[in-house]
């Protein structure tokens, strides 16, 4: 089907095809770096560097360590919203991460298949054009909805230190509405940016194994955007 971007079945499709966008791999990259960023220097605003001899004006390492943070944060945020931009304006392959095709019958069969593969549970793989089924929900859960949680939780605490009537404050002050408490937000955050190194750990295993068991190609589909299928020769028995 067009909106799942399935090649039919794994003897239907061998060669290459232009699936990903200039800038959808621009994004992708861009997208991890900043992820790799956020979650390092994260890390050590929530457990901060042991206290260093001499005058503190001497040494301001943790105060560029949430400058690197903020400003890997913004970088971020900007580059989801033109993302969802080109999930409206690009090919069918880029609309995925917004609209995954929840209505249809088939992506829940293929899910479920796909599901089944990565655990091991049987040997049968399919092709696909575009992202498979599995990693459309995935990328709809944590790339979209996780992201969008993590940009107003982390610009919420941002909008403390940037004060009253600031545009952080003016844009993501309601969520001390929802959740009074500082130390909750951020909790909730820090949460979520470990749910998100999960996630990255969970993608970088899933591409490696497309590459190797379902017979096309995963990591340079997204340098030069071409998606290449290889001809799976004799088959196993299932």
């Amino acid at each position: 089907m067009a909106s799942s971007g399935v090649a039919a079945s794994n003897d239907e499709y061998t060669g290459s095809l232009y699936v990903f966008e200039a800038p959808v791999r621009v994004w992708h990259w861009v997208h991890a770096l900043t992820l790799t960023v956020l979650a390092i220097t994260g890390y050590f605003i929530a457990n901060p560097l042991p206290s260093q001899t001499g005058e503190a004006s001497d040494s301001f390492l943790m105060g560029n360590i949430r400058l690197v943070h903020f400003s890997a944060a913004m970088v971020f945020a900007v580059g989801l919203v033109l993302r969802l931009y080109w999930a409206i304006v690009g090919n069918r392959y880029a609309r995925g991460m917004l609209t995954p095709p929840f209505w249809e019958r088939v992506y829940w069969r293929r899910m479920w298949h796909e599901i089944k593969m990565y655990l091991f549970l049987t040997r049968k793989v399919a092709k696909y054009r575009g992202h498979n089924p599995l990693a459309m929900m995935f990328m709809w859960l944590f790339n979209l909805w996780l992201a969008i949680f993590m940009i107003c939780t982390g610009f919420a605490l941002y909008s403390q230190g940037a004060g009253a009537d600031s545009w952080a404050d003016t844009l993501f002050g309601w969520v001390f509405l929802i959740e009074p408490s500082s130390q909750a937000v951020r909790m909730w955050h820090y949460v979520g940016m470990w749910v998100m190194v999960a996630f990255a750990i969970v993608h970088i295993y899933m591409v490696i194994r497309a590459d190797v068991m379902s017979r096309q190609n995963g990591i340079s589909a997204m340098i030069d955007g071409y998606r290449r299928f290889k001809d799976d020769g004799p088959r196993s028995p299932q």
